[in-house]
This record gives C-alpha cells, sequence and structure tokens, in this order.
C-alpha cells in the first residue's frame, strides 16, 4: 500500500487545474456544507474541487472556523504524516484573500466510488472494525500531540449545535436542515430527558468544567467528523478519511463517541463492541489505556450529548436511554 503524495501548497488553483475539461458541478444534500463542489478531468485524472467560502459554508460558521483550518493544518504538514492506512484524498490547496472573504480550493482525487453509499444499511463487519482500527492507528501515531497550528479548540468542538450558536443560522433564508433538526430536538429533549437536558443546557452555558476534566487526559490529533458520509472503503483495506472540517487537538475518544453517536444506523455491532475494537487497536499500537480510558471515555460520552442530543432527541426510545443511562454514569467524573 504507497502512501498518498504530499498535499501541494498552491499560491493558485489554477496550478493544478489548468486545462482542466469535463467541469461537472455536484450537488450536495441538506447535509452537506453549502459549499460549491466540481468535478473535472485534468491529464486523464478526475478531481473534485472544494471551494470553501464562510458566507457559504454553515459548518465553518457553527464551528468558529474563520481562518480555514484545513489550509492551516494542510501548511503545517499535518496531513503528510498521517499513517498508510488513512487516505485523506487530497491533492493540494489554494487560498484567495482571507477567510472572511476570501476562498479555500481543496482539490482531492475523485474517491467517489470508494465512499460509503448514503443510506441506513449496515456497513460491513471488516468495514467497521477496519474504521475503527484505522481510527485507533490515527491516533496513536500523534499520541500526546498539541496544537501549535490555531485549529479548532475544544470549548468551540463542544458547541457547534448549542441554540445559541445555531440562532443565527435560523435567522438565514437558506437554513441547513441538521440545524432545523437541532433547533426542534433541543425543545423536545427536556420533556424526553429531563435530567440530561439540565446537564447539557448548563454545559452549553459554561463548557469550561467538561474542557478542563478533559484537558487532564491524554490527547492526540483529531479529524473531528467519522461519520460515513466522509468515510470510505479502498478494496485492499485503507480508510478514506473526508472532510476535515473539525480537525484539531483533542481526547481520542472523542472520534469514537462520534463515530458511535452518528453513525448508529450503519453498525453491523453493537456500540460495546466497537469500543472494544477501538481500545484494542490502540493497544495493539502501543498506546496503553490502563490509567486513562474509563475517565476520558465517559467524559466524551457526556461531550457527545452536549454536541447531539438534540439528534437523540428527535430518534426512537432505545437509541435515547442508551446514551441517557452511559450519561448518567459519567457525571461522576465532572465532580
Amino acid at each position: 500500500m504507497e502512501r498518498v503524495e504530499a498535499v501541494r501548497i498552491l499560491d493558485s488553483v489554477d496550478e493544478l487545474l489548468g486545462g482542466a475539461s469535463d467541469v461537472e458541478v455536484l450537488v450536495a444534500d441538506d447535509g452537506k456544507s453549502g459549499n460549491l463542489l466540481e468535478r473535472v478531468v485534468v491529464d486523464g485524472q478526475r478531481l473534485v474541487v472544494k471551494h470553501m467560502t464562510l458566507a457559504g459554508d454553515w459548518i465553518m460558521r457553527v464551528t468558529g472556523d474563520r481562518v480555514f483550518w484545513p489550509w492551516l493544518a494542510a501548511r503545517a504538514g499535518l496531513f503528510d504524516g498521517l499513517p498508510v492506512c488513512i487516505d485523506h484524498a487530497v491533492v493540494g490547496m489554494a487560498l484567495d484573500g482571507d477567510a472572511l472573504t476570501g476562498t479555500l480550493h481543496v482539490v482531492m482525487r475523485d474517491v467517489g466510488e470508494l465512499v460509503v453509499p448514503e443510506g441506513d444499511e449496515p456497513v460491513t463487519v471488516e468495514q467497521n472494525r477496519g474504521f475503527l482500527t484505522h481510527m485507533a492507528t490515527m491516533h496513536a501515531s500523534r499520541w500526546g500531540w498539541r496544537d501549535d497550528v490555531g485549529l479548532q479548540p475544544m470549548a468551540l468542538r463542544l458547541l457547534p449545535f448549542a441554540p445559541a450558536t445555531i440562532a443565527p443560522e435560523l435567522q438565514r433564508s437558506d437554513v441547513p436542515g441538521p440545524v432545523v433538526v437541532a433547533d426542534q430536538g433541543w425543545a423536545l429533549l427536556p420533556e424526553r430527558a429531563p435530567r440530561l437536558a439540565e446537564l447539557v443546557f448548563d454545559l452549553h452555558a459554561d463548557p469550561s468544567p467538561l474542557v478542563d476534566a478533559l484537558a487532564d487526559t491524554p490527547t492526540t490529533f483529531l479529524h473531528g467528523d467519522w461519520k460515513m458520509g466522509n468515510l470510505g472503503w479502498h478494496p485492499e483495506g485503507r480508510t478514506v478519511l473526508l472532510d476535515w472540517a473539525y480537525l484539531g487537538e483533542g481526547p481520542a475518544t472523542w472520534d469514537l463517541m462520534w463515530y458511535l453517536a452518528l453513525n448508529r444506523a450503519r453498525l453491523p455491532e453493537s456500540k460495546e463492541a466497537c469500543i472494544e475494537t477501538y481500545r484494542h487497536g490502540l493497544e495493539a499500537a502501543g498506546v496503553d489505556t490502563s490509567a486513562w480510558w474509563d475517565r476520558q471515555l465517559a467524559l466524551t460520552t457526556i461531550a457527545m450529548m452536549v454536541c447531539f442530543a438534540w439528534e437523540k432527541a428527535v430518534g426512537d426510545d432505545a437509541e435515547l436511554a442508551w446514551w441517557v443511562e452511559r450519561v448518567d454514569d459519567a457525571r461522576r467524573w465532572l465532580a
């Protein structure tokens, strides 16, 4: 298995796309960022170009990205040193202007045929275990990493869907679909899970207790958005990992619990089995989990509900109950 070439930092996107042919605008669904996507052919190679702007990218707005975090990460070489099992597909980036008014052009190989198909069908056991093991391998390769680049901080990582964060989005003429559902879910949560709602809303108002507690556990380099829409599978057994909008420093089990929170319908095994697969992957990569595992896993379980309790509030009883039970058990780690 060959490592992907280093991401090229370009003065202009035309350096890669000069002479492009067969330009096709791609239409994304409501769950996507809102950026313009184009498929092009350059010298016989199919590429996809994402044109990111703050005005067009609701994910940038709710995550607090005002500097194009993927651009900073690429310039710092953070994509280039990833393990061979991770294919980020990025070929190059070019920045026109600044993040407030400019455009970041992200050029990627077209890996559409490898991406997990949309829908609610579970992935295979092989793929699920592969994703979790490769996640662990990536985390282990950057174990103890600290952000000296200026990527997403933990306080912002907790609040992309908090009521105060999404309030401006709800005033827009083109409210993103997930924001509409988040608003509905937060309204339902006090009725469906009152104790969980009280804890979550308190942490929305002041996330520092959770931020401080997580800071006492090991950190690594996070992708931040391990959902099936961002994942793909190479026939030879590599993971395609796309859309690095939430990247930065954080606890390793953040990516794990995010994976469990957003992929519930697609998992071919229980959440408990997924957790064990990931932990085994860390141990196999040389990370001793004995001293910190229970604390970090509990705290990131709470963190996922700070982010996504709205999504559970609009879902079925069994899924909500799973998270409520585990958050109740995890509360003691915030003391």
